[in-house]
């Protein structure tokens, strides 16, 4: 981890101490590991004597409303229901820690206040092709399995921690190891031998597993798991190239009652079938269609996103979008797309 060493770690200790006004940013749709990266952040500036503020692009999924305690409730700006506060929380902070996304434009809405603040920035990710040049200070790291494992081992070295997983908290170890979990898929992917170090530091340092796991992935609503059935067994589409795809248009979402977080984990499942080399579910979403690619080792979601979906990520694991009517006229025509762009990909041996 070439970013994390010693030089780096004063600098960062020393924009906090100097910092009176921080905020805490991550990208849109927030996920798992955004929001217990951006939650932990909150933990342990807090017990650092900082106010800090989280400020988001939209509303946080509800399984994960077990992170948000009360008083930290009251930190959180969502721009979609206050867009001038937001903004204003960014603009005069003289600090911004940016978590879990390469460049502003991966924050939406918040992109525009991140450009007109004045802040010293901080990046922690650990996506392909940060743009180091927006950011005071960058901890940039792509093998790792979440930006929450790579706040963990920065955190850890702090002299305030000092490598004590104990001294962390119990809240904002809660908050890391949920981050790791989800962005894992529970360890199912993306896991490193520093992935694995973590979870034993948290676990030796008394953070419940089993509650999290419990909060994760058994507070679904009913609706989930019946959207989930007729995803599998009526919307799954694989192709000859050994491609798995669902297309959820926004009646079926609005039918099933779909809330932000629903369908996660749905994208891995069809991974599960032997000659499925790659998954995507594309998600109805406005005027635009979100995208998301997981593939077996061998072949490469985040080529296929950056070629054909307008995305990136990691190699088996990304996420793209696709907007109407600049690449697609509507929800109908996005099967075609699929089946002919990754055909195209998967034959063309320069995308190999």
């Amino acid at each position: 981890m070439k970013d994390i060493n010693s030089g780096n770690i004063c600098i960062f200790e020393s924009m906090i101490d100097k910092a009176e006004h921080i905020c805490i940013v991550t990208h849109m749709k927030p996920d798992g590991d955004a929001i217990g990266s951006a939650t932990a952040m909150y933990h342990f500036l807090s017990n650092s004597g900082k106010s800090p503020r989280i400020i988001l692009n939209d509303p946080y999924p509800s399984y994960l409303s077990f992170l948000i305690t009360p008083g930290l409730s009251e930190d959180i700006y969502i721009f979609e229901d206050q867009p001038e506060a937001a903004s204003k929380e960014i603009i005069d902070s003289d600090l911004i820690i940016c978590l879990d996304f390469n460049a502003f434009h991966r924050t939406d809405r918040l992109e525009r206040p991140l450009e007109e603040s004045e802040g010293r920035k901080i990046l922690i990710d650990h996506h392909l092709n940060p743009a180091r040049e927006l950011f005071d200070l960058s901890f940039s790291e792509t093998e790792i399995s979440s930006a929450s494992e790579l706040l963990y081992h920065i955190l850890r070295n702090t002299s305030a921690i000092g490598n004590d997983a104990t001294r962390l908290g119990e809240k904002c170890a809660q908050s890391l190891m949920t981050g790791m979990t989800t962005d894992t898929n529970n360890f199912a992917n993306s896991v490193f031998p520093s992935t694995l170090h973590m979870a034993s530091d948290l676990l030796a340092a008394g953070t419940d597993r089993d509650f999290i796991l419990n909060r994760l992935y058994n507070q679904y609503s009913e609706n989930r798991l019946r959207l989930m059935g007729h995803m599998m067994k009526d919307l799954l589409k694989i192709t000859g190239d050994g491609v798995a795809y669902i297309v959820l248009d926004r009646y079926t979402q609005e039918e099933y009652k779909t809330a932000e977080g629903d369908t996660e984990g749905f994208v891995n499942m069809p991974l599960s079938i032997a000659d499925v080399r790659m998954s995507i579910l594309a998600k109805e979403d406005n005027d635009r269609i979100r995208i998301s690619i997981r593939s077996k080792k061998g072949t490469s979601a985040n080529r296929c996103a950056r070629a054909y979906f307008n995305g990136g990520g990691h190699e088996n694991a990304a996420g793209g979008r696709l907007t109407i009517p600049e690449d697609i006229r509507g929800i109908n025509e996005v099967g075609e797309y699929i089946e002919r762009t990754t055909h195209t990909f998967l034959n063309d041996e320069t995308h190999i």
